[in-house]
Parts: structure tokens; sequence; C-alpha cells
């Protein structure tokens, strides 16, 4: 038995019935659905945010999902923009509730800042994660004694107990991307991420035995940039593309900087980084030769 929820087709209805990312993609899709409803009134967003008695800039913040929502707001835009009592408008509320709710991650909220729980929450919502790193192991991929390792260089006086919490975020990320029902993961690793002998050689040692392990699941892809490229395409330096299984969500583009991130959705922005990953992808060791180079690494360690 479905209930009426799960056989609303409309994107929302759909993302609000199957979508497994939690609030973070509901929160976008709500905000991406609410703009195409405001361009479609020919209403700007001082006009949209004067309904809620709020700035234009929260409405843009609202669109892009950067926000919370009140069931309030999100009811006089509704009415603003001409959607009435009716099964979509419900939808649409429901959704907001939803899009509200704590996601999995707020038990460590006190050690996230808030540009990085957004990203834990696109994180998990997207069907396709791609990754091109140059310093350490993607996060995805590391082991725990690594992981330590390099949390412990950011946050060096930490006590043990943040330490053992900031690594357990980091395993129960793994955990909910690498399930089995999670995202694919495509991750592009310079060899200088490999070389850095973070923890000492034993550490170094059963990382790159990670690293092989999970180059034998399909749904993993690993490929290592080696010295021997010379210059390669990512000379600005490491970045993730996040792609979602519903069209109606736009593909993110993240890159984090020292206490904060940039976030990229506009199409326009975004292009230039799929075409550098796609370059990368080329110029990268394939997945033949890159496990062929950690068998030989893991030998030298």
């Amino acid at each position: 038995m479905f209930s009426a929820l799960e056989q609303d087709e409309s994107p929302e209805g759909r993302v609000l019935a199957h979508s497994r990312g939690g609030p973070t993609a509901l929160r976008i899709l709500l905000g991406t659905q609410l703009r195409r409803l405001r361009i479609a009134r020919g209403i700007s967003r001082e006009e949209a945010g004067e309904a809620i008695r709020a700035s234009h800039a929260k409405i843009s913040r609202l669109e892009l999902g950067r926000v919370g929502f009140k069931k309030r707001d999100v009811a006089d835009l509704l009415t603003l923009y001409g959607v009435g009592e009716s099964d979509e408008r419900d939808t649409f509320l429901q959704l907001a509730e939803q899009a509200n709710a704590p996601g999995w991650w707020h038990k460590y909220s006190d050690l996230l800042p808030t540009w990085f729980e957004l990203y834990v929450g696109l994180e998990e919502a997207a069907s396709i994660i791609r990754t091109y790193e140059i310093q350490f192991v993607p996060s995805l991929a590391q082991t725990e004694d690594y992981a330590r390792s390099v949390i412990m260089l950011g946050h060096s006086e930490a006590s043990e107990e943040e330490i053992r919490r900031r690594v357990s975020l980091r395993m129960a990320r793994q955990q909910r991307v690498l399930a089995p029902d999670g995202a694919r993961l495509w991750a592009l690793i310079d060899e200088a991420a490999l070389r850095r002998p973070l923890g000492g050689q034993a550490v170094m040692r059963a990382q790159v035995d990670r690293l092989l392990e999970l180059s034998a699941s399909s749904s993993i892809t690993l490929q290592v940039i080696p010295f021997g490229q010379g210059g390669h395409s990512a000379a600005g330096g490491p970045f993730t593309i996040l792609r979602f299984g519903e069209r109606e969500l736009p593909d993110v583009v993240y890159m984090e900087q020292l206490t904060s991130a940039l976030y990229l959705d506009k199409r326009e922005e975004t292009d230039p980084y799929m075409k550098v990953m796609d370059r990368l992808c080329v110029e990268a060791a394939t997945v033949t030769e890159s496990r062929r180079f950690l068998d030989a690494l893991r030998k030298e360690l």
C-alpha cells in the first residue's frame, strides 16, 4: 500500500518520498522549487522578502537551501506565488517540515562549523562524488589512524576526547556514504598525498592497504596522478563535485578553505570544474595502472 505522498510524481514529492540525503537535500529541493514558482510569477526577491517580513538576501539564502525554513514563511510564499489549498501546497509544507529535521550529524554539531554541516548533508545526499586531492588521502577513504593524524594537524591543541569524536564523525561519514545503497565514489589522488608519511610507516602501510581494498569495489574508482605526469589540469587545488540522483537538484562544486568553504551550484560556475575533472581522469593513471602503483608503493613501506 503506497501513501499519497509516495504516489506523488512532482519533483518535491519524489524527493520527499525517496531521498536518502536527509534534510540538506530537502532544503535544496524546496528552495529550488520556491525559486521556480517565484520566477514563474514574475515576483522579485525584494517583493518575496516583504511577504515574509525579511530581506531579499534571506530569500536568496532560502532558495539556495542554505538555511532552515519556517513553515509560516513557506505558507506565506506559496500564497504569494498563487499556490492555494491543494495537494501541491500540502506537499510543499510537508517538505518544509522534514527539511528542518536535524541530520544524523547533529550530535557532532559542537565540532562542526555551519559551512561544513552543509557539506556533510550534501555528501550523504549525493549519488556520485568525484573528488581530487593533492595533500591528503580523501576523507572517505582514510583509515582511523590516518584520519587521526590528519585531524591532529588542524587541531593540535584539542583534547584526546575531541580528537576521538572528530575521527568518529569521519568514520560515520564513510559508513553512510560507502554503504551498499550509498554514493558512487570516484577519487583522484595526487602521488604527493601518498608519499607524505602521515602517522609513520605503519599507518601509511595500513592506509595503502585500505586503498587497495577500496579499489576492488565496483562502486569505487581510484586513480593516482603520478609525479611523472608533470603538470596537470587542476592547478587551482583540490575540489569535490557532488551529483544527485534527483534531476531537480543541481550539481555542487565544493572547495574547502582554512576557515570556510566555497559552494558553487550555477551551471556556468560548475561546468569549468566538470571539464577539469574529466581531463584529470584522462591524465591520471588508469584504474589498473593505479592499482599497480599502490601495490608497488605497499612493497616500499
